[in-house]
């Protein structure tokens, strides 16, 4: 008889937003009558660009015609888009990376999960508490974490970094040393960051103890201050310790088109073993590339009516933000994030724990939003919000908390 992968059976409970929409469809059915604003999931708004949509247009037009028809896309991604991955992501930010370090996919959530594939099994991961929960779901799938205590909600083989308001929500160098650090930068959930030479105090340390950093950037479109790096290719070294996760779901909103890239430097090496070359093969076996239509799509991000149009909506879902943070705050709540990324990480108020707070919010103020604790144990007593509704909803939604 057939078996089954047991790791799959660790995993405790069901996902968090799938327990979020459950909540949340229940309510709505109990409520017909009630407008609910989605403040909870991470997922934009606005519509995609005209300069997007109108390459996307001409690809379809393109693979309409037997001379212009795209079949299986290169294993890496066509030459036309990582060609301008790397002319303004890296070259523009005078780091040193090449075309053929960079892997076209179909969103950072998929690579972020799937790298973890080529590193054996009895590593020791590294996360920061609170958590994206992908990263820990995967190495669980995989049997890196150990056995899962449902009282202290952590897994015996990972190494939590904590972060809290008493450190600033910023990660500190664990006191085990761990063979896979990730790092989410701006943060999600927070909405933190660290300066660049914290980060490069990251790469220094993963260099002496010859560990990887897996590199999360989804949000650093949304960095506003100077000092904050945008890929941690700026930072000395990092080519030997460092893979580096895009996404262009935040940044232009493809999140209903999907496309990301991953980056692994030809550098990074274990021995003599390339990463480079691992991923590659890995990449090639099991995925048949992005259309051709996204990967056009992709390029113009990176032409001027493109980058014109997408800073808007990067400064529309900050305004958000601003707004967001400046009210909870005129309403007496404790509230971080929302400078260099569009989330808000609040304290929930009195003795709330974050279950609590997001059911009275969903049952009194018609608002959803995201509990901390679905985060990790750090998360407790915190609560995500989201600057990617519309400028109308967002100021309605604060209405409605401020009369809770």
């Amino acid at each position: 008889m057939y078996k089954i992968n047991d790791n799959y059976q660790k995993l405790p409970g069901s996902y968090l937003f799938s327990t979020i929409a459950k909540k949340v469809n229940a309510y709505s059915e109990a409520n017909p009558d009630k407008k609910i604003i989605r403040l909870g999931i991470g997922d934009v708004t606005q519509p995609i660009a005209p300069a997007i949509i109108e390459a996307m247009h001409k690809a379809v037009d393109e693979m309409g015609h037997a001379e212009t028809f795209h079949g299986y896309a290169p294993d890496l991604g066509y030459e036309f888009l990582r060609s301008a991955i790397v002319k303004n992501d890296y070259q523009a930010r005078g780091c040193d990376i090449t075309v053929d370090e960079i892997f076209v996919s179909d969103g950072a959530k998929s690579d972020s999960g799937n790298i973890q594939e080529i590193f054996a099994q009895n590593n020791r991961i590294a996360v920061c508490d609170p958590v994206y929960p992908v990263y820990v779901d995967s190495n669980v799938m995989a049997g890196r974490t150990g056995t899962y205590d449902p009282e202290t909600e952590m897994w015996s083989d990972v190494i939590y970094m904590p972060c809290t308001m008493e450190n600033n929500f910023v990660p500190e160098f664990p006191k085990e040393t761990p063979d896979i650090i990730y790092l989410c930068l701006p943060n999600n959930p927070t909405g933190t960051t660290i300066t660049k030479d914290q980060l490069q105090g990251w790469v220094d340390y993963a260099n002496k103890n010859k560990a990887v950093i897996i590199y999360d950037a989804a949000y650093e479109a949304y960095i506003s201050e100077e000092n904050v790096a945008h890929s941690i290719y700026e930072c000395e070294g990092a080519k030997t310790c460092a893979i580096e996760l895009k996404s262009f779901s935040k940044n232009a909103g493809f999140t209903g088109v999907r496309l990301g890239y991953t980056v692994v430097p030809k550098e990074l090496k274990c021995g003599e073993v390339s990463l480079n070359a691992m991923w590659a093969r890995r990449h090639g076996t099991k995925f048949n590339g992005a259309p051709y239509i996204v990967q056009r799509a992709g390029e113009a991000v990176y032409s001027e009516a493109g980058k014109t149009q997408l800073k808007e909506q990067v400064a529309y879902y900050m305004k958000n933000a601003k707004a967001i943070k400046q009210g909870l705050r005129d309403a007496g709540y404790t509230v971080f994030g929302g400078v260099n990324a569009p989330y808000i990480w609040l304290k929930t108020p009195g003795e709330m724990t974050s279950w609590e707070f997001f059911d009275d919010l969903l049952a009194r103020a018609n608002v959803v939003g995201t509990p901390g604790s679905g985060f990790g144990p750090s998360g407790e007593g915190y609560f995500r919000l989201t600057a990617f509704g519309s400028y109308e909803n967002t100021l309605a939604a604060l209405e409605r908390i401020k009369m809770l």
